[in-house]
């Protein structure tokens, strides 16, 4: 078992069923761009996902995931790239994942809040 998937110990009821507070809170502010899949697939069924995403739009948050999404210098990012120059194919890959983001937000109804959500290219 990872570390990161380390349960934590959960006092309140309300708090029992939020990934964020089950699970190594360092998973959500990782470096490792499948550590940040990971914590972007748990905040799936996260009952408060859609307040926690908005929540991070509106405060423009530097970095982490909030609501099922990754923030990189207050910016969504569709996913986080690993060191290094990217290759052709990961460029084309990153254009339609933003397209697939900017969907799931306007999906939310956060598409134009704070004066639309800043993608980052």
């Amino acid at each position: 078992m990872s570390l990161a998937l380390a349960p934590l110990d959960v006092s309140v009821d309300l708090e029992a069923n939020l990934p964020c507070r089950k699970f190594d809170p360092d998973l959500w502010f990782s470096d490792s761009p499948a550590e940040l899949e990971l914590a972007k697939s748990l905040c799936g069924d996260c009952p408060l996902r859609v307040e926690c995403l908005a929540g991070a739009v509106e405060r423009a948050e530097p970095w982490g995931v909030w609501g099922g999404e990754i923030f990189e210098r207050g910016a969504v990012v569709p996913r986080k790239r690993p060191r290094g120059r990217p290759r052709k194919e990961d460029v084309a890959r990153d254009a339609a994942l933003r397209v697939e983001a900017q969907a799931r937000l306007a999906a939310d109804g956060l598409a134009g809040s704070r004066s639309a959500v800043r993608l980052a290219a």
